[in-house]
């Protein structure tokens, strides 16, 4: 099901730590939250774990947005573009059942990763500013 999870699990999460808007939430608890990464997937195995990362992405509560594309000068490259409701809803994703056994799935399909970013979505289509 959602196979993208080893890049996200060990991301750091202090970019928004101790911010606290109105009624003592913190940001994290009520901006939306975006992340981006590469991974490389083990060579000709591309398609396999696209096919992976794609399965049962839209049973996702919170998650606004989950976008994978092929790198195009890469051919095991592949980009993940998420965008959750909050922070919380992606940490609570990664508990999940499905979401454990496809980290064990797609393990072996994956050769690495080469890079990661956390953003705080701010505007565009579906994203209310």
């Amino acid at each position: 099901m959602i196979g993208r999870r080893p890049v996200l699990a060990g991301l750091a999460m202090a970019m928004l730590a101790g911010s606290v808007p109105a009624r003592g939430k913190r940001m994290e608890e009520v901006e939306p939250y975006g992340l981006i990464g590469k991974i490389k997937a083990r060579p000709g195995k591309r398609a396999e774990l696209v096919a992976l990362l794609s399965g049962g992405t839209g049973d996702m509560p919170g998650c606004m947005a989950y976008l994978i594309a092929e790198d195009l000068k890469d051919a095991d490259g592949i980009w993940i573009t998420e965008i959750w409701k909050t922070r919380q809803f992606h940490a609570d994703s990664l508990k999940l059942p499905a979401v454990q056994a496809a980290i064990a799935k797609g393990r072996p399909l994956i050769a690495g990763f080469e890079t990661h970013v956390e953003t705080r979505p701010v505007t565009g289509i579906g994203i209310k500013s």
